[in-house]
């Protein structure tokens, strides 16, 4: 597969672009040279990119997508808001129309705010949790992405050691480990911060266990710490009123992004009233973050999503996807595994800790017009057909049969 177009631009990129492109989009945090580095238009459940090659996409530009690209309904709404104007002097109705959406949805919500991206809330959601308990202390599992701010970013450069003097870190599903942390930061803990089920890079996604669950829960309440839900990447692709309801937690924040809008920039923060005085105290702004179109989409995107079920077609799409691909892989002698929800598949190759393995499996599904990320759980799509889904599969064929 020839990338001339977008090799080329990636020069030019370099010269006034630090890295070229950075962040988790870049090449280097997935196959360099067997990927594109640049896209033109999307359509449904399917992206071209600037040299003209079309992708089945398994990642919906790392799951905005949930709806598929250009959703007719979605783009209409936004684009009667647009019509209107943009970033105003002051929110719309429909700040106030979408916040009583997500109260209405989410049992627990008694309230919601708004920002860009998931990263501007988590932290929010960190603060508001100190301002609420007055202590300093955050617990989060290790290996959890929560945004690029310096408490919680994957990356090095910038950092301070008092960025993370607070910022305690435990493995998933120990509760014996939460528990020491728990004892040991006694009276310190202003919040508990993690993601539905583990997704993290480079590594098996892994659900949570009906213990760790109930001890988040208990260990947050006997504490007196916040619980903090970062759905960003999960929320409304497992159930159409949040995933704590899929794996019982009892959140006193939660943050959405990814599916809330179908690719419109906006994020959401929902809590209970017993916080709403002290979440009032934490600023919370930015230029462009009550622009009414995104949120005219988000609306559209949430009424879509409950009118027709789309946490269940995506499980079942996405199973459907994953029994076909391990089904290949015993047909030419490559054992794959599967983890994460159906929803929100990843299949490496087994056996191959360095995954340059399974990074060779992505590079001829992608030479063969399907796109798979070698270190990142995938997100299908509700524009995904049983016939994508079998187009799809036949294109894995023929590319695990080059790889025998």
């Amino acid at each position: 597969m020839n990338f001339d177009q977008s090799h080329a631009l990636f020069r030019r990129a370099t010269a006034v672009i630090p890295g070229g492109i950075y962040g988790h989009t870049t090449p280097a945090a997935t196959i360099p040279g067997a990927v594109p580095y640049f896209a033109s238009e999307g359509f449904g459940c399917r992206y071209r990119d600037i040299d003209g090659h079309a992708f089945i996409d398994f990642m919906g530009g790392y799951g905005p997508m949930i709806l598929g690209y250009h959703h007719p309904e979605v783009e209409a709404a936004a684009e009667a808001a647009r019509r209107l104007g943009a970033a105003f002097n002051q929110p719309t109705p429909l700040l106030v129309e979408l916040a009583e959406k997500l109260v209405a949805r989410i049992d627990f919500a008694d309230w919601a705010v708004f920002g860009k991206n998931g990263g501007d809330l988590t932290t929010w959601a960190v603060q508001v949790a100190r301002e609420v308990t007055a202590r300093p202390k955050i617990l989060k599992i290790t290996g959890a992405y929560h945004g690029a701010d310096a408490w919680c970013t994957p990356g090095h450069g910038g950092l301070l050691p008092e960025d993370r003097a607070h910022i305690h870190d435990f493995p998933f599903n120990n509760v014996t480990a939460l528990e020491a942390l728990f004892a040991q930061h006694r009276g310190q803990v202003a919040g508990l911060i993690l993601t539905p089920f583990h997704h993290p890079a480079y590594a098996d996604s892994q659900l949570p266990t009906p213990e760790f669950t109930a001890a988040c829960n208990r260990l947050c309440r006997e504490h007196g710490a916040l619980l903090i839900l970062d759905d960003v990447r999960c929320g409304f692709r497992l159930s159409t009123d949040g995933s704590h309801t899929v794996y019982g937690y009892k959140p006193d924040l939660a943050i959405y992004c990814k599916a809330l809008a179908n690719g419109h920039p906006i994020s959401a923060c929902v809590g209970r009233a017993a916080h709403k005085a002290a979440a009032s105290r934490v600023f919370l702004t930015g230029s462009y973050w009550n622009d009414p179109a995104p949120m005219a989409a988000a609306l559209a995107c949430l009424d879509i999503i409950a009118r027709d079920d789309i946490p269940q077609k995506l499980a079942r799409t996405g199973q459907r996807f994953i029994d076909g691909f391990l089904a290949l892989g015993i047909k030419h002698g490559i054992p794959l595994v599967a983890s994460g929800p159906p929803a929100m598949p990843y299949v490496r190759v087994a056996d191959d800790p360095s995954l340059l393995r399974t990074q060779n499996l992505c590079a001829a599904a992608i030479a063969h017009g399907v796109f798979l990320h070698p270190h990142h759980n995938w997100f299908i799509s509700a524009a995904m057909t049983d016939a994508d889904i079998d187009e799809a599969l036949l294109k894995l064929d023929t590319a695990l049969a080059t790889l025998r």
